[in-house]
């Protein structure tokens, strides 16, 4: 009997054992390193927001941009020199001083952690998936956007939780924070990640080329290497984590990767759809300063409008809220 018994533990113990591994194997498999670009889990593409506070990704798992590029590539083009380089494809075109800044961010990169191998298209991807390229390159001459890119101020509602780090320096909001600038960095988060790109002296989440460098290095923490799928997956995912927001960057990588060309700053094609609007179609593509109905930009304004009790200007569409605190390794 005691012999019985003996084998009968083993045995459920066994069983256990396969069934654990399996368990273990399942979840490895919807891990956020995995390159699983075709799926995506509902709980994946909506965080909530308790866990965009704490989870340490640079935009605390965000609304942004949702527009898709074209389905048909653009030209191969060494994007260099001025106009469309005989493309015709718009969403191709990056605006001149946004584009020469994520050049510069990858040459500076290539220099401080060569490891890394951070491609500019990457930061063009993110670029535009979380601004539209500076609002179609809506900057001044030095880099620095020509109005504020706010994102909500982040109180909870609907939102992460993230009381004010920063005495409003950045966002302009003592009470809460706010995502600031092209790259989207919440002032929290760019107290360590901040970079002056353009040498002036300053570290501007407001400047592309801050923001830029500031992202390679984001982006290049934790020793990866963004040639290889595993990590590039991480340092998408820990910008947002969501697989949609992965899915989503990774088609502007590679259609970025394929071609693009410059345009003159403040002509490039804004996009319209945000992940919090529950708009499935795409927009037609937009230049500064038309109007696309039900399509606004982050941190634009209708005249006379303002946040209730502030003189800021009320942005019109939600972008980053979240941020890490543990400085990159």
């Amino acid at each position: 009997m005691a012999a019985q018994f003996g084998r009968r533990l083993r045995k459920g113990a066994a069983t256990t054992a396969v069934a654990a591994v399996a368990v273990a194997a399942l979840s490895a498999s919807q891990a956020p390193g995995v390159n699983d670009h075709g799926r995506q889990a509902a709980a994946d593409a909506t965080p909530s927001p308790e866990a965009s506070a704490s989870d340490g990704s640079a935009t605390g798992n965000s609304p942004y941009y949702t527009d898709l590029p074209p389905l048909k590539s653009p030209n191969p083009s060494p994007s260099t020199g001025p106009g469309p380089g005989g493309t015709g494809v718009t969403e191709a075109g990056i605006p001149a001083t946004v584009l020469d800044a994520y050049k510069k961010a990858e040459t500076a990169l290539r220099e401080a952690k060569p490891g890394c191998n951070l491609p500019w298209q990457l930061l063009a991807a993110i670029g535009r998936v979380e601004s539209g390229q500076a609002r179609g390159g809506r900057v001044d001459a030095d880099g620095t956007t020509l109005k504020p890119i706010l994102g909500p101020q982040l109180d909870g509602n609907g939102f992460a939780l993230i009381r004010d780090t920063d005495d409003g320096a950045y966002d302009g909001n003592s009470s809460y924070d706010q995502a600031v600038g092209p790259m989207q960095f919440i002032p929290s988060t760019w107290a360590w990640a901040g970079r002056d790109g353009n040498d002036d002296g300053k570290k501007d989440p407001n400047n592309i080329y801050d923001a830029a460098l500031a992202a390679g290095h984001y982006l290049c923490r934790n020793s990866w290497d963004l040639s290889q799928q595993g990590d590039l997956d991480r340092a998408i995912l820990s910008y947002n984590n969501s697989r949609e927001y992965l899915n989503l960057v990774m088609r502007w990588l590679e259609y970025y990767r394929k071609g693009t060309h410059e345009v003159p700053d403040g002509t490039g094609t804004l996009p319209g759809n945000r992940s919090d609007d529950g708009a499935g179609a795409s927009p037609t593509p937009t230049t500064p300063g038309a109007t696309t109905p039900g399509a606004t930009t982050p941190g634009a304004t209708a005249p006379g409008s303002s946040t209730p009790g502030s003189d800021r200007p009320k942005p019109d569409k939600p972008d980053k809220p979240g941020g890490g605190t543990t400085p990159p390794k």
